[in-house]
C-alpha cells in the first residue's frame, strides 16, 4: 500500500488543518469505528505517558487536555501526529505501508472506466512518480483525484428541483461552497507584548462587512456575527486574558490540567466565524485565482489576530490584549498558521447513490414517519458500511448564503454512496462521496470521515481478495453481507442503538 500526502503532516483536520476533532456526544462509548475510538484513547495515553499532568487531570479517563467547549477531547495537532505515527509504524517497518509526504498528484491516466496510473509531484526535489495500483482511494480535502481521472463529480449547490431538499436553493450554483479557515493557534501571556507586525491586507479585512443573506451583523472582525441556528445577531462575551467566551471554543490546552509552569498560558485553535474566508473558492478556478484566495485567507487570520492585539473591545472598555502571543510551533509552520487551510467541502462523486436532506434531516423524518422527536430515526440503508452522527452544519457560503445548521438524525453510511457512476477502482475517502451540498454538512467531520476512509480501503481489499467489483458488493445479497461481515469484524459499526437527534 502506497500512502501520499501532500504536506509533512499526516492527518488532515486533526493535524495539518489543525482543527480539534468535532463528534457526537454519545463518542467516549460509541458512535465511531474502534480504530478512531482507539486513536482517541491513545490521544489520552500519549498525554498521561509523556506530559507532567495534575493527578486529577491523569487520573480523569476522560482527560481533555483543552477542556475545549467544541469537543470531549481538545488536544494538540503534534500529538494526533505522534500517535497516527505511532500506529503505522509497524507497517511502514515491514514495507506493507510506504509514505510518501510531501507527494501532490497532479495527473492521471486512466483506459476507459479504470484508472491505470496517478502521477504525484514530489515537492521536495521537483520529480514526477508514477503510482501503478488496481485500486485508488481519494482521501484529498478537495477531491483532487477526481478531475485528474475524469471521475463525474459536482461541486457546490444543487437545485431544490435536482434534490427535493427543502433547503436547497431554488437554482443550483456550482460555486455556492462553504467558506474555508486558515487556523492557527495562539496563547495569552499578560503583561508581555507580542503584537505581529502589521498584516498587508490588514487596512480591507479591518473594515470588511460580509454581504450575506440573511444579513450579518456588520463587519467581520467584531465580536458581533450571526447565530447558526436562528441567524439573529450573536455576541459571545471573550476575554483572553481570562480563558472565556471564543477563546475556550477551542481550547487545545488548559494550563490548570497541568503542573504549574509546563504552559505558561492556555493555548486555543482560532476557528471562529471571523475568520471564515467569504469572498471566493480554492476549487473551479484558475490555480492563480486559488493562490489569490488561499493568500486571502492567510491575511484574513493574521488580520484577526493583530486585531485582537490592538484593537478588539475588551470588556473593561479599553482595546487589544498584546500578550496574545502566536504559536508556530504548534501548527509546525513559519508564518504560524495550520499548514493546510480547514476545507469544509470538497468535489462530491456523483455516486450510484446519493444521502439527502429527506434521509437524516430530523424535521423531514418526523414528518414522513409521523413519529416523536424521541423515536424519529434516520433512512435505514441496507448497504451501511458505517455510522456518523453531526448536525446539519452549513457555514456562510462564498456566493452570499449565511448559516444553515439543523437538526439531524444519527446516520448511516451507505456503500452506494462510496461508488462511482461510471469510473470502476476509485474510491472516495472522506467528504468526497455522494452527498449533497446540504448533507455534506453533516458528513464531513472527523469521525465520519475516519468511517468512510476506513470503509473504504477494506472495500478496496475485499474486491482484490474476492476479484469483485464495488458494484458487484452492492447489488449481490450475498456478497453484501460478506462485506458487512468483515467491516463489523474490525470494529465499524453498522447501525446505531436509540438515540436522540442533534
Amino acid at each position: 500500500m502506497i500512502l501520499t500526502e501532500e504536506t509533512d503532516w499526516i492527518g488532515g483536520q486533526l493535524t495539518s488543518q489543525a482543527v480539534p476533532p468535532d463528534e457526537n456526544p454519545w463518542i467516549e462509548s460509541f458512535g465511531g469505528t474502534r480504530s478512531y475510538l482507539n486513536l482517541r484513547t491513545r490521544i489520552r495515553e500519549y498525554y498521561r505517558r509523556n506530559f507532567p499532568l495534575t493527578a486529577e487531570a491523569h487520573a480523569s479517563p476522560h482527560l481533555n487536555p483543552g477542556n475545549g467547549m467544541v469537543s470531549r477531547l481538545c488536544h494538540e495537532p503534534r500529538i494526533a501526529l505522534a500517535v497516527l505515527q505511532e500506529l503505522m509504524a509497524p507497517y511502514i517497518a515491514a514495507r506493507a505501508l510506504i509514505l510518501l509526504i510531501r507527494h501532490r498528484p497532479t495527473a492521471a491516466d486512466t483506459d476507459h472506466d479504470h484508472v491505470r496510473t496517478v502521477t504525484v509531484l514530489d515537492l521536495e526535489t521537483g520529480d514526477p512518480l508514477v503510482l501503478h495500483a488496481p485500486w485508488f482511494c481519494d482521501g484529498t480535502d478537495m477531491g483532487d483525484l477526481l478531475p485528474l481521472t475524469g471521475t463525474e463529480f459536482l461541486t457546490g449547490a444543487e437545485s431544490r428541483q435536482q434534490t427535493g431538499e427543502p433547503h436547497a436553493p431554488e437554482q443550483a450554483d456550482p460555486n455556492n461552497m462553504q467558506a474555508f479557515t486558515c487556523c492557527f493557534a495562539m496563547d495569552y501571556i499578560d503583561g508581555e507584548d507580542h503584537t505581529i507586525e502589521r498584516p498587508e491586507q490588514y487596512g480591507f479585512w479591518r473594515d470588511y462587512s460580509p454581504a450575506l443573506s440573511p444579513a450579518w451583523p456588520g463587519k467581520l472582525l467584531a465580536w458581533d456575527y450571526t447565530h447558526p441556528v436562528t441567524l439573529k445577531p450573536r455576541r459571545l462575551e471573550t476575554d483572553p486574558s481570562k480563558s472565556t467566551g471564543l477563546f475556550a471554543y477551542r481550547r487545545i490546552i488548559d494550563r490548570a490540567q497541568f503542573i504549574p509552569g509546563t504552559y505558561r498560558g492556555d493555548i486555543t485553535l482560532v476557528n471562529w466565524p471571523q475568520n471564515d474566508y467569504l469572498p471566493g473558492n480554492l476549487i473551479g478556478v484558475s490555480p492563480e485565482e486559488a493562490a489569490r484566495h488561499l493568500e486571502g485567507g492567510r491575511q484574513l487570520s493574521l488580520s484577526l489576530l493583530y486585531w485582537l492585539q490592538t484593537e478588539a473591545p475588551r470588556p473593561d472598555g479599553s482595546t487589544g490584549w498584546k500578550g496574545l502571543r502566536l504559536r508556530e510551533d504548534v501548527t509546525g509552520t513559519a508564518n504560524g498558521l495550520a499548514k493546510q487551510p480547514y476545507i469544509r467541502e470538497s468535489r462530491r462523486i456523483q455516486a450510484e447513490f446519493t444521502v439527502l436532506e429527506q434521509h437524516v434531516s430530523t424535521e423531514f423524518r418526523r414528518k414522513e414517519t409521523s413519529t416523536s422527536a424521541e423515536d424519529v430515526k434516520a433512512e435505514v440503508f441496507n448497504d451501511s458500511v458505517g455510522i456518523g452522527s453531526y448536525r446539519i452544519d452549513l457555514h456562510p457560503s462564498t456566493t452570499g448564503i449565511n448559516y444553515i445548521d439543523i437538526s439531524s438524525v444519527p446516520f448511516q453510511i451507505p456503500l452506494g454512496a462510496l461508488i462511482p457512476k461510471r469510473i470502476e477502482n476509485l474510491l472516495p475517502a472522506c467528504k468526497n462521496l455522494g452527498v449533497t451540498h446540504i448533507t455534506n454538512g453533516c458528513y464531513r467531520l472527523h469521525p465520519v470521515e475516519w468511517n468512510i476512509g476506513e470503509a473504504a480501503g477494506a472495500l478496496a481489499a475485499f474486491c482484490v481478495s474476492r476479484k469483485r467489483s464495488p458494484r458487484e458488493v452492492r447489488s449481490k445479497p450475498a456478497l453484501l453481507k460478506e462485506f458487512q461481515a468483515v467491516l463489523t469484524s474490525h470494529g465499524v459499526p453498522l447501525a446505531w442503538p436509540k438515540v436522540t437527534p442533534l
